[in-house]
């Protein structure tokens, strides 16, 4: 870690496209812990991505729109917490959505 402050403007366009899940953008903001992330992720409306597990705790609040995950309906403003190695999902953005998620560790392999 800087031994300063360090800022990430709103209009950044540093976004990263998922190969695996390309309706799916990632905007890597820090490294918490080491392999950890904290990003915000922008789904397009309609985007499903499939039940799947991380080796890590993970924790996500929904920054705009509407997403449907473990059987809930997750609006703005929502906030939720998956720990390690439970599986989560499927995760289905009803309208185009935003999240932060903080993971705690690596997203290990996806499935």
């Amino acid at each position: 870690m800087s031994d300063q402050q360090t800022f990430l403007a709103p209009d950044c366009t540093s976004w990263q496209t998922i190969d695996f899940l390309p309706s799916v953008e990632l905007l890597p903001l820090a490294q918490p812990v080491p392999e950890g992330s904290i990003h915000r992720a922008r789904l397009s409306e309609g985007t499903v991505i499939p039940v799947h597990t991380h080796p890590a705790d993970e924790f996500v609040l929904v920054l705009s729109g509407t997403l449907k995950t473990g059987g809930r309906l997750c609006e703005t403003g929502t906030f939720w917490t998956t720990p390690a190695g439970v599986r989560q999902g499927p995760h289905v953005a009803i309208t185009a959505t935003e999240l932060l998620t903080v993971r705690l560790g690596a997203m290990g392999p996806f499935g």
